[in-house]
C-alpha cells in the first residue's frame, strides 16, 4: 500500500471510531503519534533538477561523439573519466546536502556514461565486437555502482543492461535460459531486501520478466520447442518462489516476495493465455526438461508450505501452477483424453485456482492476474483460426454450465453476498 494512501485512510478511520466511541480521543492521538515521519516527496526543484542533470549528461555525450574524430584517444579517454568521476563526485555532493533524489540521479547518469564510455572504447582502440560482452561489463558496473551509492537508478541501469546482455547471450547462442543472468538478479533481489525499498522491488520483479522473455523470444528464434515449455516452468518459479519469501518472518523479504509473486502471477496468466490457440499447445507429452524440473521443485516446496501453514490460498496457487505445467508439458495430451479440449479446460481451471488463491489471500493483484488469463484464453479459444466453431462453442458452453455448478455447490458451503 502506498504510504499516502495509507495514512489517508488511518486518519479516516481513526476519525470515524472515534465519532463511533470505538477508541478514545487518547487512543487515536496515541496511533497517530506511533506512525514515523511521513517520507519527503519529490518537490518541483528536485523535478527540474532531475531534467537538468539527464540533459547535461545527453549534452555531454552528444559533445564528446561530435568531435569524436577530432580529438587525441588519451584525451578522448581522459574526458570519458571525467565525465565519470564528474557524475559520481556531484552525486556525493548532493547526498551530504541532503538531496537523496538529485544524488541517485547523478549515480545513474554515472552509470549510463560508463556504458557509453565501454561503447566508446571498444570503438576507438577496434576492441572485439562482442556486443554481448560490453552489455555484461556495464550491468557489472552498474550494479557496483548500485552497491556502494544505495542509488536505485543505477540498479535499474544494470538490470536493464543484464536483460540486454541476456538476451543478447540467447540470440547469438541460443543458451535457452541464460542462467549467468540470475547471478546479477540475485544480486540486485538482495539490494533489494537490505534497501527494503519498493521501488528496488519492482525492478527486480521487472528484471525477472524481461528474462522470462528472452527465454520465450530464444525459443521462438532458434526454432526449438514449443516457447509455453520452459517458460511456464521458470514462470512457476517466480510465483512459487515468490509465495514461499512472503512466507517468512523477515519484513523486508516477506515484502519482496509478495512483489515477485504479483509479477509471476501476472507472468503466468501471460504465458498460459497462449494455449487458447492450437499452435502453442504441445502435441505430445515431453520429459522435464531444466525450467520444468525448476518448477516442479517450487511446487513441492509450496505444497509442503501450504500443508504446514494450513493455507489455502497457498493450496490454490499450488494448483494453478501445477496444472499450468502439465498444460505446458504436454502431459494432458495422452491418448486417453480428447486434445485439445483437455488442455483448454485444465487450462482455464488454472486461472480460476489463480483467481481463487488471491481471494483466500486477500491478495487483488493475483485475482485481477487470474482474471486476465480467463479473458485472453477465452479470448483465444473463441477466436482461434484454427479448429471447428461449432465445437468451440460447445466447448464454452458446457464449461460456463460446469462454473454455474459449481458455484451452485459452493454456494451451500459458502456465505451469500450481502446486497450492495
Amino acid at each position: 500500500m502506498f504510504e499516502a494512501a495509507y495514512r489517508q485512510r488511518l486518519a479516516a478511520d481513526l476519525a470515524r471510531w472515534q465519532a463511533d466511541g470505538v477508541i478514545t480521543e487518547a487512543a487515536g492521538d496515541a496511533i497517530r503519534a506511533a506512525l514515523p515521519p511521513a517520507p519527503k516527496g519529490v518537490n518541483i526543484p528536485t523535478v527540474i533538477g532531475i531534467l537538468g542533470g539527464i540533459l547535461i549528461a545527453a549534452a555531454f555525450l552528444a559533445f564528446v561523439a561530435a568531435n569524436w574524430t577530432e580529438i587525441a584517444r588519451p584525451l578522448r579517454f581522459a574526458i570519458l573519466l571525467a565525465g565519470i568521476a564528474g557524475a559520481y563526485g556531484i552525486g556525493a555532493w548532493f547526498d551530504r546536502g541532503g538531496r537523496p533524489y538529485l544524488a541517485d540521479i547523478s549515480a545513474t547518469v554515472g552509470s549510463i556514461v560508463f556504458g557509453a564510455s565501454i561503447a566508446l572504447v571498444g570503438q576507438m582502440y577496434h576492441l572485439s565486437d562482442d556486443f554481448a560482452a560490453g552489455m555484461m561489463l556495464w550491468s557489472a558496473g552498474a550494479l557496483v555502482a548500485a552497491l556502494l551509492t544505495g542509488s536505485r537508478g543505477a540498479l535499474a541501469v544494470a538490470l536493464a543492461a543484464g536483460c540486454v546482455w541476456s538476451g543478447m547471450r540467447v540470440i547469438d547462442a541460443g543458451d535457452v535460459p541464460h542462467m549467468p543472468f540470475l547471478a546479477f538478479w540475485l544480486v540486485g533481489a538482495a539490494l533489494a531486501v537490505i534497501w527494503n525499498s519498493p521501488v528496488a522491488r519492482h525492478l527486480v520483479g521487472v528484471a525477472a520478466l524481461g528474462w522470462l522473455l528472452t527465454i520465450f523470444l530464444g525459443i521462438i528464434d532458434h526454432h526449438l520447442i514449443n516457447p509455453v515449455l520452459q517458460t511456464a516452468g521458470w514462470t512457476t518459479v517466480l510465483l512459487g518462489a515468490g509465495l514461499i519469501v512472503a512466507e517468512l518472518k523477515s519484513v523486508p523479504l516477506r515484502a519482496l516476495g509478495l512483489t515477485l509473486s504479483t509479477y509471476g502471477s501476472f507472468a503466468l496468466a501471460l504465458v498460459m493465455a497462449p494455449t487458447g490457440f492450437d499452435d502453442y499447445l504441445p502435441r505430445a507429452p515431453v520429459a522435464p526438461d531444466s525450467g520444468l524440473i525448476a518448477g516442479l521443485a517450487a511446487d513441492v516446496v509450496l505444497l509442503a508450505l501450504a500443508l504446514a501453514r494450513r493455507r489455502p490460498g497457498l493450496a490454490f496457487a499450488w494448483l494453478a501452477q501445477l496444472v499450468a505445467v502439465i498444460v505446458a508439458a504436454g502431459w494432458a495430451g495422452v491418448a486417453t483424453l480428447p486434445q485439445p479440449w483437455t488442455a483448454y479446460a485444465l487450462a482455464l481451471a488454472s486461472m480460476l485456482c489463480l483467481v481463487v488463491s488471491g481471494m483466500l489471500d486477500d491478495v487483488r493483484p493475483r485475482i485481477v492476474a487470474g482474471w486476465l488469463g480467463l479473458g485472453l484464453m477465452i479470448a483465444g479459444i473463441t477466436w482461434a483460426v484454427r479448429g471447428s466453431l461449432l465445437r468451440r462453442a460447445v466447448f464454452l458452453a458446457v464449461a460456463g454450465a460446469s462454473a454455474v455448478v459449481l458455484a451452485a455447490l459452493l454456494s451451500r458451503l459458502v456465505p451469500k453476498e450481502e446486497g450492495r
